[in-house]
């Protein structure tokens, strides 16, 4: 019965497999369920509710992919959107994260009627390969960023000099900084879950040199989600001044999401002839629902994992592959006090790690056309040295077709960036600078 519903022969798979490949998705993404609550704790949000609503948005997300779209893609939420909510919406801009969460919601049921109408499959199509790349690669350096912040490896500078490099005396620098290359030496030896492995071994090293404090259980009931739950201001969102916002939280779904699906599929021989992914508006539903239910649950836009490729490489080809890795979410709710005392030094190495694996697409990018590498480069350097992601994004958008028309190529320029561009015109008149 399973696994004729899974479509196992069809897929080439087993049981055995699938299970395997499943536990591989989970250990290999695992950090995100101490990451993404560290990283929202700069926006003021609990620790403790907010990890429940990380665990329960990857939970419904995952579940949903394997059993409605049976596809070996797990879901959670996305580094760097959860980035730009802590540090730029909140931080930077001023506004509280029942807005941000508002405009995640937003967000999210747009998606859902788009994948519905099927509009998104016809703006994907819409944004070219060069500045699909420079948004990975973008984000990649604004995480690294940030986790030389939060590890203390670098802290504010003086008048003239913006940063500088922290006191490497410091013990939690040291640990950083051994986090670093252990993760690097484990994921050189092709070591499953080795991020997770890595944020693991400094936070007891940490504990051993009395840099972080022992938790005085291991495994307890669940953290009340009361305090982050159903906290959205959804009226808030909705005023002129935070479309930038949305925009900007719209479009980096949508960048990640299409990325990713695509790129798992291609590993996994899932594309069609054609380089299409078969009924591709199921798992992009899955991706919109998740983010929805994520925002009511209290937590930040979800999406579809690139680490997902490792359950692919492991040997998963069906959605039972997410089913366990959904499972296995479940289970995690159990172990909050040991989540709960993740220091900086530790998820930060894992940040940098994440940044860095990001960087990979930019040897795709065809150098010799300065029409794809100027927009593509003011991507880049505005996201990272404006510490915003979203100015780097709409400006790519803007910049993209002005430099095709001043470069005589107009014509390669989809009808789609053109209400991108528009968009984008608008994100920079409405934007609180």
């Amino acid at each position: 019965m399973l696994a004729k519903y899974f479509h196992f022969e069809e897929l080439q798979t087993d049981l055995k497999t699938e299970i395997i490949a499943g536990f591989t998705t989970f250990f290999t993404m695992a950090y995100i369920i101490v990451v993404n609550p560290k990283i929202l704790e700069a926006a003021g949000m609990p620790f403790g509710p907010s990890m429940v609503a990380t665990i329960l948005s990857a939970f419904f997300g995952t579940m949903a992919m394997g059993v409605y779209a049976k596809r070996p893609f797990a879901i959670a939420p996305y580094m760097g959107e959860n980035a730009f909510v802590a540090f730029t919406v909140v931080k930077v801009m001023g506004y509280s994260w029942q807005t941000a969460l508002g405009a995640i919601f937003i967000s999210g049921s747009l998606f859902t009627l788009l994948t519905l109408f099927k509009i998104r499959g016809w703006l994907a199509n819409a944004i070219p390969n060069s500045l699909k790349i420079s948004f990975a690669v973008g984000i990649g350096f604004f995480l690294t960023f940030i986790g030389l912040n939060e590890t203390g490896i670098i802290t504010l500078g003086v008048p003239g000099a913006p940063v500088k490099a922290n006191n490497f005396h410091d013990g939690s620098v040291l640990l950083a900084l051994f986090g670093i290359l252990f993760i690097g030496f484990l994921m050189i030896k092709k070591v499953k879950g080795s991020i997770l492995i890595g944020i693991i071994t400094v936070t007891v090293l940490g504990v051993i040199f009395g840099l972080t404090p022992a938790p005085e259980n291991i495994v307890s009931a669940p953290p009340d989600i009361s305090p982050v739950f159903l906290k959205l201001d959804i009226a808030g969102a909705l005023t002129w001044g935070f479309f930038a916002v949305i925009l900007t939280v719209f479009i980096m779904d949508f960048v990640d999401t299409m990325g990713t699906l695509i790129g798992v599929s291609y590993k996994a021989g899932l594309l069609d002839e054609k380089g299409n992914l078969p009924e591709i508006e199921k798992p992009m539903l899955c991706d919109a629902l998740a983010t929805v239910v994520g925002a009511l649950l209290g937590t930040t836009t979800t999406g579809t994992f690139i680490e997902s490729a490792a359950g692919v490489e492991a040997g998963g080809r069906s959605g039972f592959t997410s089913v366990i890795t959904a499972l296995l979410f479940l289970v995690a709710l159990f172990f909050s006090p040991f989540f709960s005392i993740i220091p900086g030094f530790a998820y930060g190495s894992a940040l940098i790690i994440v940044g860095m694996l990001m960087l990979q697409p930019i040897t795709e990018l065809n150098f010799k056309d300065l029409t794809d590498v100027l927009p593509a480069f003011i991507v880049i350097a505005l996201m990272s040295f404006t510490y915003n992601i979203g100015i780097g994004m709409t400006a790519g958008f803007i910049a993209y077709p002005v430099m095709k028309i001043f470069g005589g190529k107009g014509k390669e320029v989809h009808d789609g960036m053109w209400v991108l561009f528009v968009l984008s015109v608008l994100f920079y008149i409405f934007y609180s600078f």
